[in-house]
């Protein structure tokens, strides 16, 4: 039992995020002990949020397979204008939903489904296009690929977009014609990549 009171801290910890720019700098959100759940490190978040600084203000965005919500979050905080936030967990939607009320935050769509379900049913044109999309599926689960080609096809890319994928690091799939490579980086297992669409 003294072995766990020990460890208790350290989980609690692990089970933090923290907002790293904008008006929500500095605070803490929960998420829950899913397995697979992995946050966006604090670092790398950084790297991303510094080259997205440009389209951030009034963006609209998308948050697939959203997790523990790091990402929407971050933009939301960082000056976008709204976000759909999509994860299939029941446990992350209701901890999500607690976390947006605590950020008194009313700009984010918060949805619990299917994210690849979700981009098939619609229909093309449905949705305002999205000018900010993060794509940060599973590992090792193939679902890539098939996202960025529904992403396109339902024309949710705006033109000149920024669609940014995190990936196993041996990742092989291709992205759309139109999505060029603006930046890359590999943190051990994880590669990020940030895409700029064109038409």
């Amino acid at each position: 039992m003294s072995r766990k009171k020990q460890n208790s801290p350290t989980l609690q910890r692990q089970n933090r995020l923290r907002i790293i720019g904008g008006r929500w700098r500095g605070r803490k959100l929960n998420f829950p002990d899913i397995p697979g759940l992995r946050p966006t490190p604090d670092r790398l978040r950084e790297t991303l949020f510094n080259w997205l600084s440009p389209a951030l203000t009034e963006a609209r965005c998308l948050d697939l397979f959203s997790g523990s919500g790091a990402l929407g979050l971050e933009a939301l905080s960082r000056g976008a204008r709204c976000a759909t936030i999509i994860d299939q967990s029941s446990k992350a939607v209701e901890q999500l939903r607690q976390n947006l009320s605590d950020l008194s935050c009313n700009s984010a769509e918060l949805l619990q489904t299917d994210a690849l379900q979700w981009l098939e049913k619609l229909v093309p044109g449905q949705l305002e296009p999205y000018d900010i999309i993060f794509l940060d599926p599973p590992f090792n689960q193939a679902m890539v690929d098939p996202c960025c080609q529904l992403l396109e096809q339902k024309l949710l890319v705006s033109k000149g977009a920024y669609i940014y994928t995190e990936t196993e690091a041996s990742w092989s799939g291709e992205a759309p014609l139109t999505w060029e490579l603006h930046r890359t980086k590999t943190t051990g297992q994880i590669a990020s990549r940030l895409f700029i669409a064109h038409e």
